[in-house]
């Protein structure tokens, strides 16, 4: 199984389409964790594939949850946007969250910026941003990829 990660999109579809002309044979999945959950009903619409998602801080609509718990390829997922936990500052809130959901994967958004680490046995990963990186990185996007129940997560810079 071949997931894409993407968050901080901020309504711009056109990169989003590029993305997905791309990959959208080889993912299974996609998980978009929050500014704009627009763009991942965009995403439902168009594509043929399974999308979860979250609301962020620039999300005001109120028909997204903040956070939610999923199985995907036989591994429990944690998604939220990030910003309820502090991300910008320390990922810890977020993984003690996870670990409370019995995650392997907890995924964020907000800042901007990818992050991929493995912490307390958890896979912790922000995307980054297809729309405005910040802090030097490029647009960015995440792919984890679940076989024979092990997980390979990726950041993927694009330009």
């Amino acid at each position: 199984m071949r997931v894409l990660v993407i968050s901080d999109t901020h309504r711009t579809l056109n990169k989003i389409v590029s993305l997905l002309k791309d990959i959208k044979d080889d993912i299974d999945a996609v998980i978009h964790l929050g500014d704009n959950v627009e763009d991942a009903d965009f995403i439902k619409r168009n594509y043929k594939l399974p999308v979860y998602y979250v609301a962020g801080n620039c999300d005001y609509n109120g028909s997204a949850l903040a956070e939610q718990v999923f199985e995907l390829g036989g591994k429990m997922f944690y998604i939220t946007h990030g910003h309820y936990y502090d991300v910008k500052y320390d990922p810890s809130s977020l993984v003690y969250r996870g670990m409370e959901v019995g995650a392997d994967i907890c995924l964020f958004g907000h800042t901007h910026e990818p992050y991929l680490e493995v912490i307390k046995n958890i896979v912790v990963m922000n995307p980054g941003s297809l729309a405005l990186p910040r802090g030097g990185s490029k647009e960015s996007y995440g792919i984890i990829k679940i076989e024979d129940n092990e997980i390979y997560p990726t950041i993927v810079g694009r330009r």
